[in-house]
């Protein structure tokens, strides 16, 4: 059994991650393997956030006072919560992978930079593409109008050597 003061650096540890993550998610993992379980959580790590699983009455207290308390208010059941702190569509997207082999977890509901998000948009969330290939595509677009420029001179820089060579075999 836990003391009081193990539960309290329990809350404050999940009061912190609520504090500084980018976005939370209300998720499912009860229900899966414990190596499935294992595999999500790394994933989740590798994008930049965290998976918490802690009983109910810790979620409430950790979020009291907070934008998720709705969140957690009225849970019943085992739940976790997904913490992005940097990445939330690649944190939203490993737990979207995860629902799909395993039925027991899914993306219930959470916070994007302090907004709600039902299930729905969570999803919608999970469906964008990760922060490198939104850049990748932003640079790419900078990238076009210089790139098509740098074409055209050289199309006309290739075409003038054309007509000189061609000038010059007249002239000879």
């Amino acid at each position: 059994m836990l003391s009081r003061a193990e539960k309290g650096q329990i809350i404050e540890g999940l009061r912190g991650d609520i504090e500084r993550a980018q976005a939370v998610v209300l998720t499912n993992l009860i229900g899966i393997s414990a190596n499935d379980s294992v595999k999500l959580r790394k994933e989740v790590r590798d994008v930049g956030g965290k998976i918490s699983i802690a009983r109910n009455s810790f979620f409430r207290k950790a979020a009291e006072g907070t934008y998720c308390e709705g969140l957690v208010k009225d849970l019943k059941g085992p739940h976790a919560l997904a913490f992005a702190f940097k990445d939330a569509a690649s944190v939203a997207k490993k737990i979207q992978n995860a629902s799909k082999e395993l039925e027991a977890v899914a993306l219930l509901g959470g916070y994007l930079d302090r907004a709600p998000l039902s299930s729905a948009e969570l999803n919608q969330l999970a469906n964008l593409p990760s922060r490198d290939q939104m850049l990748a595509t932003l640079l790419a677009t900078m990238n076009a109008p210089i790139s098509a420029f740098v074409r055209v001179l050289n199309s006309i820089g290739e075409k003038k050597e054309n007509d000189g060579g061609a000038a010059a075999a007249v002239a000879g």
